[in-house]
């Protein structure tokens, strides 16, 4: 049985109504077009990476797909290097604002955080609209106003309490994110509270808290008593002591790493399990064992390959995150396109704003 198949199988757990999204790239395709990607953006200096980035999309959103038909993308390379050469210039000047003087470098930082809101706003915009199923393009609205609170007010907020309101910056950013975007005429909607950000917080830190302990019951243990026997500078000349440092310190290391994917897995279940197109409710139900055997596998394997697995592994966590995705329409999601499709040609794309730029690496 394939990986595919097999993934497949482990997600049908919806009624018979709901639709699978199923991703079909595969790591050798995937890795041919990388190295040539890789090869021919040094050669160009980066300029090639903004092409490099367009096959790129263009091959992931065509290998996913529900109800029989595949994603496509738009994007316009172009597009892409202006708003990669903008990037580089900010970039030049603020290392240049530094070294002229320190209160140059500040104001460099303020005005960068200024800006911020608003060429994220004009990212999403690009890859929304860039982005189409069965013809029909994806957009993206938001006012001036809301994204600078949502994008600088908030995350602010969030370092202002040390943190403790992040869990509701990140609520109100994805619920700014999802209930701008629209499918043709039709928009989405996001019911994910505050709070159920704020468990997925909690759950996740009480996670990390109970393996740090642990990691030091079980090895810690044997650290404390070689300082009480010998005292820190025994242990730092004898390779046993060493030895159990850098397994304590490693054990540490690793679990931190894990944390990522649980922390994604829940987040990813609690926003797309909140999320409807209308009346076409969205499911996630990663499991966050998966996610963290894909992500520890990926990376043992980059490094034995001394980073050839690369496009391997992103091949395999997308599949894992598509095909854990399924969608339950309300009705005949035909009728719905065709519907959408008859808005899309009666109203136009009402696109208002120059949607030619991005700043996305």
């Amino acid at each position: 049985m394939t990986d595919a198949s097999h993934i497949a199988g482990e997600h049908q757990l919806h009624t018979q109504s709901s639709l699978r999204f199923l991703f079909s790239g595969s790591g050798s395709e995937y890795f041919r077009i990388w190295i040539v990607n890789l090869l021919l953006s040094i050669v160009t200096l980066g300029i090639y990476s903004a092409w490099a980035k367009v096959r790129r999309s263009k091959y992931f959103y065509n290998s996913t797909s529900v109800a029989g038909s595949s994603f496509e993308y738009h994007g316009n390379p172009l597009a892409i290097l202006k708003g990669r050469i903008v990037a580089v210039i900010m970039i030049v000047i603020y290392n240049l604002a530094f070294e002229m003087s320190g209160t140059i470098g500040l104001l460099m930082i303020m005005a960068m955080a200024l800006l911020a809101p608003w060429l994220i706003w004009k990212s999403l915009q690009f890859k929304l609209y860039n982005s189409s199923y069965r013809g029909i393009r994806f957009g993206f609205a938001g006012t001036m106003r809301r994204v600078y609170t949502v994008y600088l007010a908030f995350p602010i907020l969030a370092g202002l309490t040390l943190s403790l309101l992040l869990p509701f910056a990140h609520q109100r950013m994805k619920k700014f994110q999802h209930e701008e975007s629209r499918f043709g005429a039709s928009h989405f909607s996001f019911t994910g509270s505050v709070g159920s950000f704020y468990k997925a917080y909690f759950l996740v830190f009480i996670i990390w808290l109970a393996g740090c302990v642990a990691i030091s019951l079980a090895l810690g243990g044997t650290l404390f008593s070689m300082i009480a026997a010998g005292g820190m500078s025994h242990i730092e000349s004898d390779s046993a002591g060493i030895l159990a440092i850098t397994i304590f310190i490693l054990a540490l290391y690793v679990w931190m790493f894990l944390i990522f994917p649980i922390f994604a897995t829940l987040i990813q279940n609690l926003i797309w399990n909140n999320t409807r197109l209308d009346g076409h409710q969205f499911h996630s139900n990663m499991k966050w064992s998966t996610m963290a055997f894909i992500a520890v596998t990926n990376i043992i394997a980059i490094i034995c390959t001394l980073g050839l697995f690369l496009p391997f592994a992103q091949i395999r966590a997308m599949r894992y995150r598509v095909q854990s995705m399924s969608l339950t329409p309300d009705g005949s999601l035909d009728h719905f396109i065709a519907a959408t499709q008859a808005q899309v040609s009666a109203t136009g794309e009402g696109v208002a704003d120059l949607l030619d730029f991005d700043l996305s690496l």
